[in-house]
């Protein structure tokens, strides 16, 4: 999934004569905190409701505010991940899409990145979860992938966390909800589970009530 598909075709941009309430208004609108100033596709940089807040001028054009940001962007040929990255390291509500030429293209919402990061994990498909333990060196994805077929079961997804520096957590969403074929493979080859997540138990309750609630934060 790259960033160019990713697009809102919603929020808009402002323009340098734009005013900072006219900022605000819009980020009431669409519920962000930061929106970018473009003038005939050049992209000039981000400006978030604080840098309009401690100008205390908000009637003034947005071409006297200082941005915070150095214009933050990413390409639209780069993966969700860099979007994902960028958004989170520097606390973004929107991140700007450039073309090639650097031309503006366009901005992904904090809210389309959550949605598109929920399709890319299969959050909304039905399936079991099953959280691993592995030393760096005895995890092997392929290896995973064949315990898992064997026992008559699909990855849907799968995602791989450190735990400190000697662990790895491998989380597996699977096709499946009854996983005891799968948790049984599992122990034959002598793997860790550390978390199962499946039907018809308290954790399935549990991982219902976080996907319920990611839903309603997406739709608020």
């Amino acid at each position: 999934m790259l960033a160019k598909e990713l697009i809102s075709d919603v929020v808009p941009s402002l323009k340098t004569s734009d005013s900072g309430l006219d900022a605000l208004n819009w980020m009431e609108v669409f519920r962000v905190s930061h929106l970018p100033i473009v003038n005939n596709k050049v992209f000039l940089g981000l400006i978030s409701d604080i840098d309009i807040y401690d100008l205390n001028r908000a009637d003034e054009s947005l071409g006297n505010h200082a941005l915070s940001l150095s214009s933050p962007y990413v390409y639209q040929h780069q993966h969700i991940y860099d979007v994902i990255e960028l958004a989170a390291r520097l606390k973004l509500t929107v991140v700007p899409i450039l073309n090639d030429s650097k031309e503006y293209q366009g901005l992904v919402t904090q809210s389309d990145l959550l949605h598109a990061f929920a399709d890319l994990i299969a959050a909304h498909t039905p399936g079991g979860i099953i959280e691993l333990e592995f030393l760096p060196r005895d995890y092997s994805m392929s290896e995973v992938s064949r315990i898992v077929e064997d026992a008559d079961a699909k990855i849907w997804s799968l995602y791989v966390t450190q735990a400190g520096n000697e662990r790895l957590n491998v989380t597996i969403k699977l096709n499946r909800t009854d996983l005891q074929p799968v948790l049984n493979a599992f122990d034959r080859y002598g793997y860790q589970v550390k978390t199962i997540y499946a039907g018809d138990n308290e954790y399935d309750n549990t991982a219902k009530k976080n996907y319920d609630a990611l839903m309603r934060f997406l739709n608020f």
